[in-house]
C-alpha cells in the first residue's frame, strides 16, 4: 500500500498543474497527507508555515488553516507536543482572521480544527481539560452546518460517548455507539464526492470501534467486540489502498487486535494465533518510518496479543516475544514523554515480564528487572515526566508482587510494593488518568491476594 514513487509523481504532478501557486506536495489538500511518509510530512509542515507567513500571501487564514491540519497530522503520527502546539496556534490565528473578515464557513472550519487539536491532545496526553475545550469549539463549529458541521458532530459524539462509557454497562456502551450513527451516515454520504469527508467517516468508525472493543474487554462482552469489528469492516470497504494506505493500515491493526481479544475471550486458540500473524503482517506493511506512533501502538497491540497467546498456552516463548514487541515500542516512545500509550506499554511489559518469571520460576529475571527500574527511577523522571515515573513505580510493584508469589517469603517486598502502587495512584489521580489509576489499584488487589509463609 505504501509504494509511493509512480503514484506520487502522477498525483502531485497533476495537482500542481491544476493548482498554480500552491505550496508543498499536497497543495493544501489534507486528504493527500495519507500518501506522505514522515520525512515528507515534516517538509510539508515547514512549507505550509512558510506559505502562511509569506508577505503578500493570498488568503492568509486559509493558509494558516492548511498549516494547522499538516502540523496536527504530524503530531498524531509522532506524539510530538510541539507539533500539536503549532497546529493549535495556527488554527487559533486562522479562526481570528476568518472572524475578522466575517467569513463564517472558514471560521467554523478553523474552530473545528481547534477542536480536533484539543481532542488529539486529550487522547495523547490524557488531559481532560483539553476535552472540555474541544467540546466548546466543536459545538460552535457544528452550528455553522456544512462539512465542518458534519465533522464537528462526529467530534461531539466522540466526547459524549467517552463520558457515557466511563463506568457504564453494556446498555450504556450501545447507547454511546448510537451517538455516532448520524454523523457517520452524513460523512459517508458526502464522502462519495469529497475524499476528505470519506476519511473523516472512516476515522469516526475507528473511534467508535475503539470505544466498543474497550467496553467489550472491560465487560467481557463478545457482542460489543464484534460490533466494533463490524465498524472496521464497513470502513475498510469504503477505502482504497492506493489513496488511503495509512488509514487502512490502522484499520488492519485494530481489526487483528480485536480478533485476538475475541479469540482469547472465547478460548479459540486458532483464531488467536491467526490474529497474531495478521498483526505482524500489518506492522510489516506499515513500517516504522511511515507513522512511528501508529507503529509503536501496533507493537504494543502485538505484544498484548502474544501475551494473551502465552497465557492461553503457558508458552514461555510467546511471553519472550511479547517483551520484544514492548521493547521495540519503547524505543519509539522514549522521545515522546507524557504519552498515555507510553504508560500503557510499560504496564503491558511489566505484566509480560512477571508472567515469564512465574512460568520459568526464575527469580533472577525479577532481580534484573528490579535493578533496571530502580536505575530509571534514580534518574529522576518525576521532575520532568511524572506519569512515566508513576508507571515505573507500578512495574516495580509488579516485580515485588511476583517475587512474593514465587518465594512465599516476605523480605520487605509487601511494604515496598504497597508504597510503589500507592505513589503511582497519587500521581495518576493528580493527573486525572482514571484508567491508569485502575491499573495501580489492581496491583494493590493482587498484592493483598498473595499469601506468604
Amino acid at each position: 500500500m505504501f509504494e509511493f514513487g509512480r503514484e506520487l509523481r502522477r498525483l502531485f504532478g497533476h495537482a500542481r498543474a491544476q493548482l498554480p501557486g500552491k505550496d508543498g506536495l499536497t497543495g493544501g489538500d489534507g486528504a493527500l497527507l495519507e500518501l506522505l511518509d514522515l520525512k515528507m510530512l515534516k517538509n510539508e509542515a515547514r512549507g505550509a508555515d512558510v506559505a502562511a507567513g509569506r508577505i503578500g500571501t493570498r488568503d492568509r487564514p486559509r493558509r494558516l488553516l492548511e498549516a494547522a491540519v499538516v502540523w496536527r497530522e504530524l503530531a498524531r503520527r509522532t506524539g510530538n507536543a510541539e507539533a500539536l502546539r503549532k497546529a493549535a496556534a495556527n488554527a487559533e490565528r486562522a479562526a481570528e482572521t476568518f472572524a475578522g473578515a466575517h467569513r463564517q464557513h472558514g471560521w467554523a472550519r478553523a474552530r473545528l480544527e481547534q477542536a480536533c487539536c484539543a481532542l488529539l491532545g486529550a487522547e495523547l496526553f490524557g488531559d481532560s481539560g483539553l476535552e472540555a475545550a474541544a467540546e466548546k469549539a466543536a459545538v460552535e463549529a457544528q452550528r455553522a452546518g456544512g462539512a465542518a458541521g458534519m465533522m464537528a458532530l462526529a467530534a461531539l459524539a466522540q466526547i459524549q460517548a467517552r463520558r457515557a462509557l466511563g463506568a457504564g454497562g453494556a446498555a450504556e456502551a450501545r447507547a454511546a455507539a448510537r451517538l455516532f450513527n448520524d454523523p457517520i451516515a452524513m460523512l459517508e454520504g458526502a464522502g462519495r464526492r469529497d475524499a476528505h469527508l470519506k476519511l473523516a467517516g472512516a476515522q469516526a468508525r475507528l473511534v467508535r470501534c475503539e470505544l466498543l472493543i474497550g467496553a467489550g474487554l472491560r465487560l467481557k462482552d463478545e457482542d460489543l467486540i464484534r460490533a466494533g469489528l463490524g465498524d472496521l469492516t464497513a470502513a475498510e470497504e469504503r477505502l482504497d489502498g492506493a489513496y488511503e494506505p495509512l488509514t487502512l493500515s490502522r484499520i488492519a491493526i485494530a481489526k487483528a487486535a480485536g480478533k485476538a481479544s475475541l479469540g482469547e475471550m472465547n478460548g479459540d486458540l486458532a483464531k488467536l494465533a491467526r490474529s497474531v500473524s495478521a498483526l505482524a503482517s500489518a506492522l510489516d506493511a506499515l513500517g516504522r518510518d511511515q507513522s512511528p506512533l501508529d507503529w509503536a501502538c501496533g507493537q504494543i497491540a502485538l505484544g498484548r496479543a502474544l501475551a494473551q497467546l502465552g497465557e492461553a498456552t503457558e508458552n514461555e516463548t510467546a511471553f519472550a516475544k511479547s517483551l520484544s514487541c514492548y521493547d521495540r515500542a519503547a524505543l519509539v516512545l522514549r522521545d515522546a514523554p507524557g504519552l498515555v500509550v507510553r504508560a500503557e506499554g510499560a504496564n503491558g511489559r511489566g505484566l509480560a515480564l512477571t508472567r515469564l518469571a512465574e512460568l520459568t520460576g526464575d527469580v533472577k529475571v525479577l532481580d534484573r528487572a528490579e535493578a533496571a527500574f530502580k536505575t530509571e527511577l534514580a534518574a529522576g523522571p518525576h521532575r520532568t515526566d511524572p506519569v512515566t515515573w508513576a508507571m515505573l513505580q507500578v512495574q516495580l510493584g509488579q516485580v515485588y508482587v511476583t517475587r512474593l508469589g514465587l518465594t512465599h517469603r516476605d523480605r520487605g517486598e509487601r511494604a515496598a510494593a504497597a508504597m510503589a502502587f500507592q505513589a503511582a495512584m497519587d500521581v495518576f489521580g493528580e493527573e486525572g488518568l482514571r484508567s491508569l489509576t485502575a491499573i495501580a489499584a489492581d496491583g494493590l488487589e493482587r498484592l493483598a491476594a498473595v499469601k506468604v509463609s
